[in-house]
């Protein structure tokens, strides 16, 4: 038997609320599945379950408030196998610092005067319909029983670029500072910059987006995702996390891209497999990334396991960003904006796309000799995008 426990989705995280669940007992699940939605300062993130088999007993209400690692339902084994030994339901959640993670009331605040008569509902589905006025007896609910769940909500709602559903942004903020403050208080940083000249990963661009729609065009954050992922094949050590006083290299490289949250707040959820994707396919994921990151649509692997966060304010018209690490990762890297400046190039004056290249990394894991071998062979992949 296994237990599903409330995740850990980041350094910010203490405790998230259940929202609903998507799997009752009985239902088979397979590893990857959507069992249920965890409500945190990031948004409705979709959790999925990491093993075969058969839901057994759900031991956690939607709307409990509860802290990281407490035990929401068990799974049978494929073969429905008893359980070893039960484990009791929890009753009454336990507190939680309202600072860190707030309760859904708090995250969806009830409007006045919108009835929603008796459908059966998620309350954040019935919440986030009140606030936008979308009447539930319209909506097919998917859920059990036809219940209406969120997505069902979301999906009524024509609006593509709205704001993640009662996210609260200064609470985001809060609990992005207590895991920056622990960031700069248990983790020795060491800081290093370089300059890129990206003249041929430019022309490069041109030629290849040249017949392309642009919604099928490459952009340079892939090329520079595909670049960071390739080098961590050749320097591990900036690739993985520290926990219990020792470095454990990732299995995987799994590049968190840092996303900013119309409003405010950020998440930097991973590519799963950066270095293996085709550009194409690694651009596409990053799209649709962005997009569910900025809805409020991202899952739980998404936020639990990248290996390495990489960022950019280039399009903010930040010459160089020098980042704070994202325990319990050991490095991160960024990419500041392309500017034409002067440069040197066998032996002649030119003007050429230059960006600047930093890297803060974890002393403990790795030194600055490293570092500048890490940041050189971004560089040198970023002279040879075809090759990307």
């Amino acid at each position: 038997m296994a237990t599903f426990r409330m995740p850990s989705l980041g350094a910010d995280m203490a405790a998230g609320t259940l929202v609903e669940w998507l799997k009752k007992p009985g239902d088979p699940v397979r590893r990857g599945d959507v069992i249920a939605v965890v409500e945190t300062q990031k948004g409705a993130i979709e959790v999925e379950v990491f093993e075969d088999g058969v839901v057994q007993q759900i031991l956690v209400e939607p709307g409990a408030t509860l802290p990281v690692g407490t035990p929401l339902a068990t799974i049978a084994g494929t073969g429905g196998e008893p359980a070893a030994e039960a484990v009791e339901p929890v009753v009454t959640p336990p507190s939680v610092p309202s600072i860190l993670v707030p309760s859904v009331s708090a995250l969806l605040p009830e409007p006045d005067g919108v009835g929603q008569g008796h459908r059966p509902a998620s309350p954040v589905a019935r919440r986030l319909a009140a606030r936008q006025g979308i009447d539930l007896s319209g909506l097919r609910g998917h859920g059990p029983g036809g219940a209406i769940l969120l997505a069902d909500v979301e999906r009524a709602i024509a609006a593509p670029a709205r704001r993640p559903a009662g996210l609260n942004l200064a609470e985001m903020r809060q609990a992005i500072a207590a895991a920056m403050a622990r960031s700069k208080r248990e983790i020795p940083h060491y800081y290093l910059s370089t300059t890129v000249d990206q003249s041929k990963a430019q022309t490069w661009l041109a030629t290849v987006n040249a017949d392309r729609p642009p919604e099928r065009r490459l952009l340079l954050a892939a090329l520079e995702l595909k670049a960071v992922a390739l080098a961590l094949r050749r320097l591990p050590e900036f690739n993985g996390h520290h926990r219990d006083g020792a470095f454990q290299p990732g299995q995987g490289i799994h590049v968190g891209a840092a996303v900013s949250i119309r409003g405010g707040g950020l998440a930097a959820p991973a590519i799963h497999d950066t270095d293996r994707l085709g550009l194409d396919e690694l651009m596409e994921r990053f799209r649709d990334l962005v997009a569910r990151t900025r809805a409020g649509h991202l899952r739980s692997s998404e936020l639990g396991d990248p290996t390495i966060t990489v960022t950019s304010l280039g399009d903010r018209r930040v010459d160089g960003v020098f980042g704070v690490i994202y325990p319990p990762q050991v490095a991160i890297v960024g990419f500041g904006r392309l500017v034409e400046r002067p440069w040197v190039v066998d032996g002649r004056l030119a003007v050429r796309p230059l960006v600047t290249l930093t890297l803060a990394a974890d002393h403990r894991v790795s030194d600055g000799h490293r570092g500048s071998l890490f940041l050189a062979e971004i560089d040198r992949l970023l002279q040879e995008p075809e090759a990307l």
